[in-house]
């Protein structure tokens, strides 16, 4: 066993977890963050994606021990349903949603590529967003939602 100290959107916790428990147990069974959803457990489909220290993390491979003392974001931490961040407005707004499963993934990633990249191109917003999986098919509204935040950020 293992007592990690955790910094999440901004609030220190401690929590004591098996030395290989994955990011995301921790996150939803110790800390009751919802944002990021189990999907494979492999690290293939991004819906478990969070920002650690500004790069988007699959946390379901990601062990807790290893993301001590840095800062982990996940969708709880850019806004909330009563107060969406800006970046969640836009996907409301372009109803780029329809299961919701790898949303968590699609806004994760996509806040920390947009950190780095101001004003990417749709072919580099694609290509940022490529690693989540939506089966839904609402790939375009997703690109069309970042896209309508980078015009209002």
């Amino acid at each position: 066993m293992a007592i990690v100290n955790l910094n999440v959107n901004g609030k220190s916790h401690r929590v004591e977890v098996e030395d290989d428990t994955p990011l995301l147990y921790a996150l939803r069974d110790h800390l009751e963050v919802n944002g990021p959803k189990f999907g494979c457990g492999l690290g293939q489909c991004g819906a478990c994606t969070v920002v650690v220290d500004g790069q988007a993390v699959r946390s379901c491979v990601t062990p807790t021990t290893v993301v001590q003392g840095k800062g982990v974001t996940t969708l709880e931490g850019l806004g909330s349903s009563k107060k969406p961040g800006k970046l969640q407005q836009a996907f409301i707004d372009e109803q780029a949603v329809q299961c919701g499963y790898c949303i968590n993934g699609m806004i994760m990633t996509a806040s920390a590529f947009l950190a780095n990249n101001k004003n990417p191109t749709d072919a580099q917003i694609t290509e940022a967003l490529a690693g989540n999986l939506c089966r839904c098919g609402t790939h375009q509204r997703i690109v069309a939602a970042v896209k309508r935040y980078i015009a209002t950020a």
